[in-house]
């Protein structure tokens, strides 16, 4: 992060006007310099705290009333599976594992990067895997290890949900064993957001985030949460497919990004335990009943609830590169894959 050298005025009077603004919670601007001296901070710098307030120039200041207390991200994986409905290849033609280690990846560098603004907010990541090889499931243990961040990584049982699970879908077909198991997956991660403390990530294993991802989705549901006294969910991908049609939406300012009201997402999304409680039952329809679209119960969900995604995307589904739910427009897929090599 660069580091943006100091104005501070040498004026005494300046100082005093300077130090009582800041007692009394004001921020004032030089717009010669694009300086604040109550902050000693570039206008372009982050000026939010979280937890206290959420600042955005040139519109002020929102008093955060719904702070956020700790963060569960939950990753599914299954590096033995490469696409789950389609016969065709992701973008860069790479074996399934690259994907799922470049995804683990880049969330644990945006979990570090949030950790520089977000340091009182527990964050935990839980890999739920499938059928990995042992050499797949070393690679992702490894690389969870090298990290600073607190993990567990759960081996999926089948078993535990054969029961729960219809074999039968919504167009009178056989459910595949790649969507049983992904089904499963779900299921195992709702279970264990019963457990989490307050905002939890369902994320799948073929999201590569940008590093400021996860600190941007932490001071927008701050923000917006605090701005409806609503909870709400979010999606950090700009898909393709909200472009194809011409729909009436909300915007919203978050951090430093745009973000608007949509009605459909994939199943990676964040929200907080609050929602999942709410609507427990849908949530778990997707689980043991096949729909089409398959996340239909979502949706139903977010004609209750906000749900909203960024422009530009702060994450990229790598999947064909022709499907309208997967590279977001606008975005260097390329410097995202190459920067999260591992």
């Amino acid at each position: 992060m660069k580091k943006v050298k100091s104005q501070k005025s040498n004026n005494p009077i300046k100082k005093i006007f300077i130090k009582l603004c800041r007692l009394m919670g004001y921020e004032i601007i030089d717009q010669g310099n694009f300086y604040i001296p109550t902050s000693d901070k570039n206008i372009n710098e982050t000026l939010s705290k979280p937890g206290i307030k959420s600042i955005n120039l040139p519109l002020g200041e929102v008093k955060i009333t719904r702070n956020v207390s700790a963060l569960d991200v939950i990753i599914r994986t299954c590096s033995s599976v490469n696409m789950l409905t389609q016969n065709k290849q992701r973008i860069f033609e790479k074996e399934k594992i690259d994907y799922t280690l470049r995804s683990i990846n880049s969330i644990l560098k945006s979990v570090n990067y949030a950790k520089d603004y977000h340091s009182k907010i527990k964050i935990k990541i839980t890999v739920v895997d499938h059928n990995s090889s042992d050499e797949n499931l070393k690679k992702i243990t490894d690389l969870l290890k090298n990290s600073s961040i607190n993990f567990k990584l759960i081996n999926l049982d089948l078993t535990e949900f054969e029961n729960q699970i219809k074999t039968i879908n919504e167009k009178n077909e056989k459910v595949t064993s790649n969507q049983i198991s992904n089904m499963s997956n779900i299921y195992k991660s709702l279970l264990l957001s019963k457990m989490s403390e307050d905002l939890i990530y369902f994320v799948e294993d073929d999201y590569i985030h940008e590093i400021d991802s996860i600190t941007e989705m932490l001071f927008t549901y701050e923000r917006i949460a605090s701005l409806t006294s609503k909870e709400l969910v979010i999606c950090p991908t700009d898909y393709p497919y909200l472009y194809v049609q011409a729909e009436n939406t909300k915007v919203f300012l978050g951090e430093k990004y745009h973000w608007r009201k949509i009605n459909e997402t994939l199943c990676t999304f964040l929200t907080s335990k609050q929602i999942i409680e709410k609507h427990w039952e849908k949530v778990l329809s997707m689980c043991t009943f096949e729909h089409y679209p398959f996340e239909s119960p979502l949706h139903e969900i977010y004609k209750d609830e906000l749900c909203i995604s960024p422009i530009p995307s702060i994450a990229i589904h790598c999947t064909n590169v022709n499907s309208i739910f997967g590279l977001s427009p606008n975005k260097d897929w390329k410097k995202i894959w190459d920067d999260n090599k591992v």
